[in-house]
């Protein structure tokens, strides 16, 4: 059986730099009818645990260290037993929300991780924050962008730990050589395609975001 993709949104909310945020989160579910991974654990490990049901939870992969996307990780690693993998310069963010404690692995550029035999490369796609990284799905063509690219610019580069013109070179290297048909499945709101964004890239380099 292919690979399919569940899509649920979940609500919470988002802390950084002593402000807070509500924010409706993404959260991706790439696996068949016997195994999956979970993309952004993010606020409600019970919603995302009755999504993925009764399959193995190969992977908890956390597109980066936001407390928004990372939130729910440990409780629903303890419901399933399935390890988080984070990139590890986010690690002082995933501290902020859980002190005490570590994600089970690291992510690296160039990982594969593969569930019910489709293949997902990690892009290490730097700026919005210095871990955060991208999942492409060829097979399915998509790719899984977190909060580096979303449907109408680049993530939010205005808080600490971020740099617009780190992100815009991510998005630029990264992301804008994916073929233009590509699926961009986003951390927030819309999904959009690679294509669609792609003309855009200097208009937003001249807002300077």
């Amino acid at each position: 059986m292919t690979a399919r993709i569940d899509h649920l949104v979940t609500s919470g909310t988002f802390s950084l730099d002593g402000g807070t945020w509500d924010v409706d989160n993404n959260v991706w579910i790439v696996g068949d009818d016997r195994e999956a991974i979970v993309i952004d654990a993010a606020h409600d490990a019970d919603a995302i645990a009755a999504a993925v049901g009764d399959r193995h939870l190969v992977a908890i992969v956390s597109t980066h260290g936001h407390d928004d996307h990372i939130d729910a990780a440990p409780a629903l690693a303890v419901r399933t037993g399935a390890p988080i993998l984070l990139h590890p310069d986010d690690l002082m963010l995933w501290k902020h929300r859980h002190p005490g404690t570590a994600p089970h692995g690291p992510l690296e550029d160039g990982q594969v991780i593969t569930v019910a035999g489709t293949e997902l490369t990690v892009l290490h796609t730097p700026g919005h924050s210095p871990g955060a990284v991208c999942l492409y799905a060829p097979g399915l063509g998509t790719v899984f962008s977190g909060d580096t690219l979303f449907s109408g610019g680049p993530g939010a580069t205005g808080r600490s730990y971020s740099d617009f013109g780190v992100i815009i070179g991510s998005i630029r290297e990264r992301l804008l050589t994916l073929p233009p048909e590509t699926v961009v499945r986003t951390g927030h709101g819309d999904s959009t395609t690679i294509g669609g964004e792609a003309p855009h890239l200097e208009e937003w380099i001249a807002r300077g975001h």
